[in-house]
C-alpha cells in the first residue's frame, strides 16, 4: 500500500533536486587548474556579494587567475658573463753594472764639452734602472803637492756629481770619494820627464773622475 505523499513533502523533493542540478552543473563548469574556485557554467568564476571569488574545497588554489588573483611576474634568470681577469705576463730581470770615466784638465776641476757628453751618455743608459746607489771617484795626477791633489780630486767629483744631480739623478744616492794622487793609472816609472806639455800629456789617465753604477732592470716579459 503506497503511502500518499503531501504537498509539502513534494515542494522538498523538487528543492533538493534543484539544487543538486546546479551543484551538478558548476562541478562540470569547473576547468581544469582552477578546482578551487567556483565557476559558473560559463566557465568565469562565481564571486560574493563584496566582489570576491568563491573557492571550493577541492584542489589547491591557483597561483594566478584573472579577476581573483593579482598577477604575479615570473622571474627569469638572467646570463651574467664571468670576466677572468689576464694573467699578468711574466717579467725577467737582470743585473747590469754601468760604469763611465770623464777626463780633467791639468790643475783644473771644471768639466770639458766631452766630459758633459761622457756623461748624458752614461745616464742614458741607466735610465729607467732600478739601481741602488752612483758611487763617484775623484783622482789626481802626482804633479804638485799631495794635500793639493787631495783637494783638487774633491772638487772634481763634487763636479760630477753637482751635474749628475742636475739632470735628475737624486742627490742622496750619488755617493763621493776622492782618492787624491794616492791611487795613479800610471806607474811610477813612466811619465818622468819635467813638468812640461809632453808629461802632462803623458800623466792625463790620473786626471780623472771614474763613475760606476749597479741594479736590474726587465730583460724581457713573456706571455
Amino acid at each position: 500500500m503506497r503511502t500518499p505523499h503531501t504537498k509539502k513533502q513534494l515542494g522538498l523533493a523538487a528543492l533538493c533536486a534543484l539544487a543538486l542540478g546546479v551543484l551538478s552543473g558548476t562541478a562540470i563548469a569547473q576547468q581544469p587548474g582552477e578546482n578551487a574556485l567556483v565557476t559558473d557554467t560559463s566557465g568565469l568564476p562565481v564571486k560574493s556579494s563584496s566582489g570576491l571569488c568563491v573557492h571550493s574545497a577541492f584542489g589547491p588554489s591557483p597561483a594566478w587567475t584573472a579577476g581573483c588573483h593579482s598577477y604575479v611576474p615570473v622571474a627569469i634568470a638572467q646570463y651574467v658573463p664571468t670576466v677572468v681577469a689576464a694573467a699578468a705576463p711574466l717579467v725577467i730581470y737582470e743585473k747590469v753594472v754601468f760604469d763611465a770615466n770623464v777626463l780633467f784638465d791639468s790643475n783644473k776641476s771644471a768639466l770639458r764639452p766631452a766630459t758633459r757628453d761622457a756623461l748624458d751618455e752614461f745616464l742614458g743608459k741607466i735610465k729607467g734602472l732600478d739601481s741602488q746607489n752612483l758611487l763617484a771617484v775623484g783622482y789626481a795626477d802626482r804633479m804638485g803637492a799631495d794635500s793639493a791633489n787631495q783637494v783638487l780630486s774633491q772638487q772634481r767629483v763634487d763636479a760630477v756629481k753637482t751635474y749628475l744631480v742636475g739632470k735628475g739623478v737624486t742627490s742622496d744616492r750619488v755617493r763621493v770619494s776622492a782618492k787624491g794622487e794616492t791611487q795613479p793609472a800610471i806607474a811610477a816609472n813612466q811619465c818622468t820627464d819635467a813638468s812640461n806639455a809632453k808629461n802632462i800629456a803623458c800623466l792625463q789617465p790620473d786626471r780623472h773622475v771614474s763613475v760606476e753604477v749597479s741594479g736590474t732592470r726587465v730583460a724581457q716579459q713573456q706571455q
